[in-house]
């Protein structure tokens, strides 16, 4: 693409030098110039073309370092999402393709482990589950409850905010508000302190920078994915089969797959239940984006046989 671009310089220049130094002929200066003009707007299409096109190329590429633009390019992205710019959705605008290949890029190991199969699926558990606590679909939702991700950028009345007192470590900030936000919901003090330190912005004073800048939103939600929270597992790990279940996960049922995940994300409220319309949907989910990857969703999906952390 480089070297037509050149080519492409190259003749218009060519063009545009002969042109000027062709002498005014008598009784045809008017055929003259309009073929310069047409010439002129021939080289501006065309370069306009090689820059736009080449301009898409370099920048998957750069992304391609990253795992990501090969494995979601624009089109899925928005297959994937497909209401989430709707006028019903409070997050119209604010969750951006180039945002998540750009928060992607301070976490290179995200979608880049195991084989192809397991990088789309691990890409795919966490476009579901962040699908999920975003949602806005309903069960007759226009093209399937499932098509909702990315409808909401935070938390509608919060039943508290988010403040453990006990953790001396990340203490909360008077008048802060620790409610769910951006595409994990991130909550609670103890994980916006830690997440902003790693992440460069002050988590515990300005939390509500997560549901008002898009980058720093999919920062936190992968931030969420691949950190390890003792004695929980990243979801990373999880995903790409480097988990080794200790003791107490054994005795826990705590297995490999999707379900584990959504444990280590919510597991408190939704695992250890039978048939929970929670856990349900972040199934549909994963479903529905693992047949567009084109992958299988691997086993354990469901917690319902596993006690939390």
């Amino acid at each position: 693409m480089i070297a037509i671009g050149r080519l492409g310089l190259g003749l218009c220049l060519d063009v545009s030098i002969k042109r000027a130094s062709l002498r005014p002929v008598p009784r045809q200066g008017t055929l003259a110039v309009a073929m310069a003009a047409l010439s002129a707007s021939y080289c501006l299409t065309l370069l306009s073309f090689i820059f736009f096109f080449s301009s898409g190329i370099l920048h998957c590429t750069e992304a391609r370092r990253f795992s990501l633009c090969s494995q979601v390019s624009k089109e899925l992205f928005d297959k994937i999402f497909l209401h989430k710019d709707d006028n019903a959705c409070p997050a119209k605008n604010f969750y951006t393709y180039d945002s998540f290949l750009n928060a992607s890029k301070f976490f290179p190991k995200f979608g880049a482990a195991g084989s192809s199969a397991t990088r789309k699926r691990e890409v795919a558990a966490f476009l579901a589950q962040i699908s999920h606590e975003t949602t806005g679909g309903w069960a007759t939702a226009p093209d399937g409850p499932y098509a909702w991700g990315l409808c909401f950028k935070e938390e509608v009345s919060p039943q508290s905010n988010y403040c453990d007192s006990t953790n001396k470590e990340w203490p909360c900030y008077p008048g802060k508000s620790y409610k769910g936000r951006g595409p994990i919901q991130l909550s609670w003090n103890f994980n916006y302190g830690p997440a902003g330190k790693a992440l460069g912005f002050d988590g515990l004073r300005n939390p509500e920078i997560v549901a008002n800048n898009s980058l720093i939103a999919f920062k936190t939600a992968l931030w969420f994915w691949m950190t390890e929270q003792k004695p929980k597992p990243s979801c990373h790990d999880v995903m790409v089969g480097r988990y080794v279940p200790t003791k107490a996960d054994i005795a826990a049922n705590r297995t490999a797959g999707y379900g584990l995940v959504t444990n280590i994300i919510n597991g408190g409220l939704e695992c250890g239940i039978p048939n929970d319309g929670r856990v349900s949907d972040r199934i549909g989910y994963f479903k529905r984006y693992a047949e567009l990857f084109n992958v299988d969703t691997g086993p354990n999906l469901d917690c319902e046989n596993q006690k939390s952390y």
